[in-house]
């Protein structure tokens, strides 16, 4: 896809860039020094309004490796790109590369090059990632102008520059991977949002896929937090590399006294894999069950992207129920689309435990 025509700034987490004729005029291989071209003052602007906002940058470039090299002896700069891809394949490759270092899908992508070649071999290979000609990112400057900058987003990068750190310390790890998490000391704490937290649920609402029970819209999630019986958590993640943040965040609708039903359970891709979506959910139950309710229920809209979620609450034992006044009301909260359910599960007898290491605690206990 080209342009920026029904360009949705949600679906993008990192914005790509070119070097030679994009971020810089000249072709850095030809140059008589080391130096490296001045970058194009416009293009640093933009790279740093778009890292207000939460979206990341990196590199895509076909030239020789050895000008990566010289972006790293140029920290202000280089410090701007995460997952640089700097050699002689094609950009579709490059591009798939810097998706699996992030740990993003491809498709959450968008490259900004001057070649019409270039582009058009990713747009033909990718489909699903949007190209703009440098003389566009003005326009996709402006399809960011009304996104909150949560402080969140604005930490955005540094995280992504801390996972970096904890990916090359786990390939240095002599040990299993379950040892390595526990050596990480991951902590997870879950409370009511704080007023100051809705923004970024919102944001996990809008932006998350893998992780997302029902693809609840953020305008949506914001009057049902407003609403009598609608209570939204979060979930906050630190390990010994640093703090992660706002990871994870669930509205509660607790308006059915032997009920309790979630009609969004959204996470970060940022913790897949380490436990966190789970742990967040079975504290999410015990909370429940602690309330007094009998039955616990996540409202499901299947799609291709949250496979993941789909296996978690099946192996937290929630299972497709018959009641139709439920799904009726998932439909009411603007969860239901096309083919959604509401998986349930008895709160009565044992629940899940969460992976032995991660250590979950309560933010009122922590507060206490």
């Amino acid at each position: 896809m080209s342009g920026t025509e029904g360009f949705d700034p949600d679906r993008v987490k990192c914005v790509v860039w070119d070097l030679d004729g994009t971020l810089w005029d000249e072709i850095a291989v030809e140059s008589a020094t080391d130096a490296l071209p001045a970058p194009r003052a416009r293009m640093l602007a933009a790279i740093d309004a778009l890292a207000a906002r939460g979206v990341l940058s990196s590199i895509a470039s076909r030239s020789a490796p050895s000008v990566l090299g010289r972006l790293d002896g140029v920290p202000d700069l280089r410090a701007r790109f995460l997952a640089p891809q700097v050699s002689w394949q094609d950009k579709s490759e490059s591009l798939r590369a810097i998706a699996k270092d992030l740990g993003i899908a491809v498709e959450a992508l968008l490259l900004v090059d001057d070649s019409p070649y270039e582009r058009a071999e990713v747009e033909a290979l990718l489909p699903g990632v949007r190209t703009l000609d440098p003389a566009e990112v003005p326009a996709l400057l402006a399809a960011f102008e009304d996104r909150e900058q949560t402080p969140e987003a604005r930490a955005r990068v540094h995280r992504y520059r801390t996972e970096e750190t904890r990916r090359a310390e786990a390939e240095r790890f002599e040990g299993t991977r379950e040892e390595f998490l526990r050596w990480c000391g991951m902590r997870l704490t879950v409370g009511a949002a704080t007023p100051e937290e809705i923004p970024r649920a919102l944001e996990l609402a809008a932006r998350t896929h893998r992780l997302n029970s029902s693809g609840l819209t953020p305008e949506r999630l914001r009057e049902l937090v407003g609403s009598a019986g609608h209570d939204l958590f979060t979930a906050a993640m630190t390990d010994r590399f640093g703090d992660y943040g706002v990871i994870g965040a669930a509205l509660v609708d607790g308006t059915a006294p032997a009920v309790r039903s979630v009609p969004l359970l959204a996470l970060s891709c940022r913790v897949a894999g380490r436990g966190a979506a789970a742990a967040f959910l079975f504290r999410l139950m015990e909370r429940s069950r602690t309330a007094g309710a009998e039955e616990f229920r996540v409202t499901l809209r299947p799609t291709d992207a949250n496979l993941e979620m789909r296996i978690l609450l099946r192996q937290a034992g929630l299972r497709r129920t018959d009641d139709t006044a439920a799904t009726a009301t998932a439909a009411g909260a603007g969860a239901a689309g096309a083919g959604a359910a509401v998986l349930g599960r008895s709160l009565h007898g044992d629940l899940p435990e969460p992976p032995a290491w991660l250590h979950v605690s309560d933010r009122e206990d922590i507060e206490a």
